[in-house]
This record gives C-alpha cells, sequence and structure tokens, in this order.
C-alpha cells in the first residue's frame, strides 16, 4: 500500500459521520504536515482490560489523540464513561487526550455553530504544530513519517534489535523471517527454526481459528494454545518443544490488512502445560538481531 492510498483509506473509514468527518479533514488539510502520522479511529486495547476504544484520530509521534464528541456525550451516563475511558486510554498509551464539542449545549440532537467549531479546531492545529516543535526540541531528532520503511525488514536489521514497545509489524512472513537470516522466497508456514539452536520463529493466530484456540493475555505476557476439533477440546499428540518462540502474530489491523506483530521472545511454561491446553510465558520484550 502507498501512503496516498493509506491516507485515502483513513478518510474512507468515516464518510458516514459528518461531523467527524468535517473536523478531521479540516484538520489535516490546514495543518499540512505530512511528515506528523495520523491514524483515524485507532484501536486502542487498555492493558489488562478486557475493553477496547476506538480513538477519533490519534497522532502516535506526537503521543496525542483527540475526540470529537457528538450529541450522545451530553448525557451524563456518557460523561462518566468517557472519564473511565480517558483514564484507561492514558493508562495504555501514555498520550494526552484533546477533545472538542459538536454539539449544541443547549439541545444536544442538533449541531453546534460551525463558525464556532472551525475557530476551535484551528486552535487545535495551532497546539499539534506547537507541540511537534517542542518534542523536536526535546528530543533533539526530527519527526519524520518514513510511511514506506513502515513494513521494511531493513529498518530492524540496521538497528539491530527488535521492541514489543516499537510496534514492529510485517506484511508477511518472509519480511519477519529476514531479520533472522532467511534469504528465501515466500514462507507459509507457521514454523522456522532460526539458525541459533533451541530458537524458532512462530506465527500463530492469536484468535479462535478452524483447528487451534491460541489466546493471548491482555498483558500481552501469555498465550495459551487449545486444539479443538468440532467444538471439542482434543488431546494435542503434536510434543510441545522446548524452543524459545519468537512471536509474529498474525491480526487484521484497522485497513483490513492482514499483517503479523512482533509480541516478543516465549518460552513453555511447563507448570501450566498438559495434553489438553499448552501455555507460553514471554520470557523477553526484545531480540537482539545479531545471531
Amino acid at each position: 500500500m502507498t501512503k496516498d492510498e493509506y491516507l485515502l483509506r483513513n478518510f474512507s473509514k468515516i464518510t458516514h459521520k459528518k461531523w467527524e468527518l468535517f473536523v478531521i479533514t479540516r484538520i489535516l488539510h490546514n495543518l499540512n504536515d505530512p511528515n506528523i502520522e495520523y491514524v483515524c479511529q485507532q484501536y486502542i486495547n487498555p492493558k489488562n482490560s478486557n475493553k477496547s476504544y476506538l480513538a477519533d484520530i490519534c497522532f502516535p509521534a506526537l503521543k496525542l489523540y483527540y475526540e470529537i464528541d457528538e450529541g450522545q456525550h451530553a448525557s451524563k451516563h456518557h460523561i462518566d464513561k468517557d472519564k473511565i475511558r480517558q483514564k484507561e486510554i492514558l493508562e495504555a498509551t501514555d498520550w494526552i487526550e484533546k477533545r472538542i464539542r459538536v454539539f449544541d449545549k443547549n439541545d444536544p440532537t442538533k449541531g453546534r455553530d460551525l463558525n464556532e467549531v472551525i475557530d476551535e479546531v484551528d486552535k487545535f492545529i495551532l497546539f499539534l504544530k506547537k507541540r511537534k516543535i517542542n518534542l523536536e526540541l526535546k528530543t533533539n531528532e526530527k519527526i519524520v513519517w518514513n510511511f514506506e520503511d513502515k513494513y521494511n525488514p531493513n529498518v530492524h536489521i540496521n538497528r539491530g534489535l527488535i521492541d514489543v514497545n516499537n510496534n514492529v509489524v510485517f506484511l508477511n512472513h518472509r519480511d519477519c523471517l529476514r531479520l533472522f537470516g532467511y534469504k528465501g522466497g515466500h514462507y507459509q508456514r507457521a514454523w522456522w527454526k532460526t539458525k541459533k539452536d533451541k530458537m524458532a520463529v512462530w506465527f500463530p493466530k492469536l484468535y479462535p481459528n478452524k483447528q487451534w484456540r491460541n489466546l493471548i493475555s491482555n498483558d500481552g505476557s501469555k498465550i495459551t494454545q487449545e486444539l479443538i476439533l468440532n467444538g471439542k477440546k482434543m488431546k494435542n499428540t503434536t510434543p510441545t518443544t522446548n524452543d524459545k518462540r519468537i512471536v509474529f502474530a498474525h491480526y487484521k489491523n484497522l485497513l483490513g490488512q492482514t499483517v503479523y506483530k512482533f509480541y516478543g521472545i516465549f518460552e513453555p511454561d511447563w507448570t501450566k502445560t498438559d495434553d489438553y491446553i499448552q501455555v507460553f510465558k514471554r520470557v523477553s520484550k526484545r531480540i537482539n538481531l545479531n545471531f
């Protein structure tokens, strides 16, 4: 996917929400900074929580998300839910939150005066520009959105390591395996032994599928695996090896792409593993690529 296609697909996700579409397109057109990455409807799963949220628009490099509050946010119930949501998102991401009200205070079924919304949005745009400058001064690094490098294994190979905190994601097995010296073409199997003894790359589907039920804990520290046939839990006759597993799990991102995300290095937890359930515990969030 090109960067242009990514930008257009982001807009396509919000075409049915007139206020959200108006606010977000005004921000992006007037911000006019191709080096500030943004994501519409960003999925956020707070740690130790079964809940998940969609932030209306977030700016990952600026550690900030923006919520566009329509009429339903006026009720006390929704206000209380928003406070809980804000707390959990901040705990999950360390981002700051900004909000804009687009409904009439006196009648939440009506929209707010458009000129008031425009004025507030334009102030937010100035805030974004200032925040970028301040972060660049603080880190002494330019904020650059290298979209083409997002799924490029060479970026990580040159760095010499990968870390869960860096949100390492690839579009296919082959590019994951290139981090560990693989030179071949596309690779479809879910298991690949590395050159390092007792270590393999594992591509589990961390969601129920036709044969296996693989689940990951909310904090990402534990994976459980069960063999399920015709809805019945079966004995796993394939012995679990003692290999450490470099986990790149399948999932669909917000644009509908199947991607493979690095979750860390796992090993069997023999105290909890039996013939029917296999449990793997995370032993490291990062791996040195200099095998």
